[in-house]
């Protein structure tokens, strides 16, 4: 057992970052009602003894054969935006790619999500829902990744694209991707943000405000707020309003369709950290309206 103690941190590799840690104890909770696992070492301890009349303690030796399994993770863009007409690539790539179903899912606001594509051990995809047949959409697969191009983009490609990992009875879902395609018509629809804040310093407190004018579809919304930081590649998500409703006003002109939606982010206690450009996103209508963001600078120490 010492020996494997020794070599235990050159072999063995668990994930030591909340995000990469948080889908592995989902697994391990699904299949054996463990919590707050993120790995397991499973060992058989077997004593061998020497072929003596009377062995001593000294000649018992004790051999361990040991596995281990850490769960597996499930890696996607979180948004891609593409202009009409253009090609975009959606990446995927799993921990795990033995034995294993990968999947890709097209979800838009309000639907039930749809199966795009299948593939079982790094073969090639098998579509489903008729979308091989106008040819726009195709799989690349390879060991621990499944990539999804849509080529030719059409505006009812905006959607949410998860990509899920199956084995055996476990499913493990990316976070998903959310495809914007600009360019496409807007259902008169506009969203707008306040460009730039006022410079603030640790420690305050601002609240940031989305403004989403409507002439049709008035009902329910879902709000997204992006933030992108400084030498960040893509925008991650931050804080989801979910279906909100009730923060909607019609004009006050009488014969005027126009409603207006008013959605606000409080930010507290600002570090540093919260510096960036940060984007409003509202799902409606079957579609994704991106405001022009927020610039949040932060000057001073704290």
């Amino acid at each position: 057992m010492d020996g494997t103690n020794q070599l235990a941190t050159q072999y063995i590799k668990f994930p030591n970052t909340a995000k990469a840690q948080f889908p592995i104890k989902r697994v391990f909770h699904s299949i054996a009602d463990l919590l707050n696992t993120i790995g397991v070492i499973v060992c058989t301890h077997v004593h061998i003894k020497a072929p003596s009349p009377d062995p001593s303690p000294s000649q018992t030796i004790p051999l361990y054969r040991c596995s281990t399994y850490s769960g597996y993770v499930v890696e996607q863009d979180q948004l891609k935006v593409a202009e009409v007409g253009d090609s975009v690539n959606l990446s995927c790539f799993s921990t795990r790619d033995i034995k294993t179903t990968i999947v890709w899912i097209k979800q838009n606001p309000g639907e039930k999500p749809v199966e795009i594509a299948t593939s079982y051990q790094q073969q090639a995809g098998t579509f489903y829902n008729g979308f091989e047949k106008s040819g726009r959409f195709k799989t690349q697969a390879a060991p621990g990744s499944f990539n999804l191009t849509i080529s030719n983009l059409e505006p009812s490609d905006t959607a949410m694209y998860y990509c899920a990992v199956i084995f055996i009875y476990d499913i493990t879902f990316g976070e998903g991707t959310v495809l914007v395609v600009k360019g496409a018509p807007l259902t008169k629809h506009k969203v707008h943000q306040q460009s730039v804040l006022e410079a603030v310093h640790p420690g305050d407190s601002v609240t940031l405000q989305c403004t989403v004018l409507t002439e049709s579809c008035s009902g329910e919304h879902s709000v997204y707020w992006f933030r992108h930081g400084s030498g960040e590649s893509h925008p991650g998500i931050i804080y989801t309003h979910g279906n909100r409703s009730d923060e909607c006003k019609k004009s006050s002109e009488t014969d005027s369709p126009t409603q207006s939606c008013v959605y606000k982010l409080p930010k507290r206690n600002l570090s540093l950290s919260d510096a960036g450009t940060y984007y409003c996103a509202v799902a409606a209508c079957g579609q994704i309206l991106f405001g022009n963001g927020t610039d949040l600078h932060i000057t001073g120490k704290v």
